[in-house]
């Protein structure tokens, strides 16, 4: 089965607007002759293609509030993100959720949120916030690291790898696909993990010994994983050949729930020392027409209700300090102890320099 980005698998990302909650305003049996309860109001959601939440969750929040969330899906984080900038203003909706700390300055430089601090904000540790004047709040996290075809290492009697150095040996040579990070998420903060990971001037030449170990470079996370990764359901269908890949610590257990037959023991494991951690946020978009709609929207979002279904729908990690990981992830998941981090104004600062580094190096 094709795998969407890992922290989002398995649900049909319909492009363009889609409604996700029921009214639940008025019981199905009300009697004939009895005047309805008015239509609840709407609130718009803007997002990248991987949102996703049970229709379930989404009518509670209609019940409690009267408002009823539609979902416009607007490409991935980058696409989406951008769209709002050329929108500052006039946006499409009353709330953006999906940016992450690799893009958040091009975000807030760009004015498109409003600050609005979230009720139940001080349920979410203090490493996410961010942003001190709330013009963004902390909705999940997720850790960017290189996942591996546990079959194929078993079949050549090879350790997998753990670490970045690993990754550069010549037993690993011709066996990684990583994404472009101009144009993927996952490309990105993998190649900001090298940078934490061996400094401003240690990066580049970690990225020569890569290529000169055969890494394989493609557009996507959808290509890297579903095309050339060998450990994928539909890697395996497209006879991918490389057993190593930049995806999520939460590859593995997609890979259980949506296999066929379900596999008792994950067929794809994590890298552990080759992770760079990934915060998404949702934010009140400058000029909302329904900005009331909007602050309980995201007041929802971190609720103990949403945090909770959030792993199952768009396999992340609740924010929330109230909020348990299903069986799935604590079963067939990896807790990343250590993973590299960058402040969020060094990633402003070097971000878009680096990248155009990285493609001098790697794609020439």
């Amino acid at each position: 089965m094709s795998i969407k980005k890992a922290a989002a698998v398995a649900f049909v990302a319909a492009l363009g607007v889609t409604s996700l909650a029921a009214c639940g305003a008025e019981d199905a049996g009300s009697t004939a002759g009895k005047t309805e309860a008015p239509a609840p109001k709407t609130v718009t959601l803007v997002s990248h293609d991987s949102f996703n939440a049970s229709e379930e969750v989404l009518a509670e929040f209609t019940k409690r509030t009267g408002f009823k969330v539609k979902v416009l899906k607007s490409g991935d984080a980058g696409e989406a993100v951008n769209k709002e900038i050329l929108t500052k203003g006039s946006p499409q909706g009353d709330v953006f959720f999906g940016v992450d700390n690799t893009l958040l300055s091009r975000a807030l430089d760009n004015g498109i949120f409003v600050p609005y601090e979230a009720k139940g904000l001080d349920r979410v540790p203090a490493v996410y916030r961010l942003d001190e004047e709330h013009r963004v709040t902390p909705i999940d996290s997720g850790d960017i690291c290189v996942n591996y075809d546990k079959a194929y290492f078993e079949g050549k009697k090879l350790a997998p790898p753990v670490t970045f150095d690993d990754l550069a040996k010549p037993e690993y040579k011709d066996l990684l696909v990583v994404e472009n990070p101009e144009r993927s998420s996952p490309g990105l903060g993998f190649l900001l993990g090298t940078a934490a990971a061996y400094g401003d001037e240690g990066w580049p030449e970690y990225w020569k010994k890569l290529k000169a170990n055969g890494v394989k470079t493609v557009d996507s996370w959808e290509l890297a994983y579903n095309q050339e990764f060998s450990g994928s359901a539909g890697g395996k269908q497209a006879k991918g050949d490389r057993p190593l890949v930049v995806s999520y610590a939460s590859s593995p257990p997609v890979e259980v729930l949506y296999g066929e037959p379900q596999p008792k023991v994950a067929p794809t494991g994590v890298s552990t020392g080759t992770c760079f951690r990934q915060t998404e946020f949702a934010g009140l978009l400058n000029g909302a027409k329904n900005p009331e709609g909007g602050k309980a929207l995201i007041d929802f979002l971190i609720s103990k209700e949403f945090q909770e279904d959030m792993p199952l729908q768009m396999f992340v990690n609740p924010v929330v300090q109230d909020a348990a990981l299903p069986e799935l992830f604590t079963q067939h998941g990896v807790v990343v102890e250590k993973p590299e981090t960058m402040a969020p104004e060094k990633i402003a600062e070097k971000r878009d320099p680096w990248i155009q580094q990285w493609s001098s190096l790697v794609l020439k």
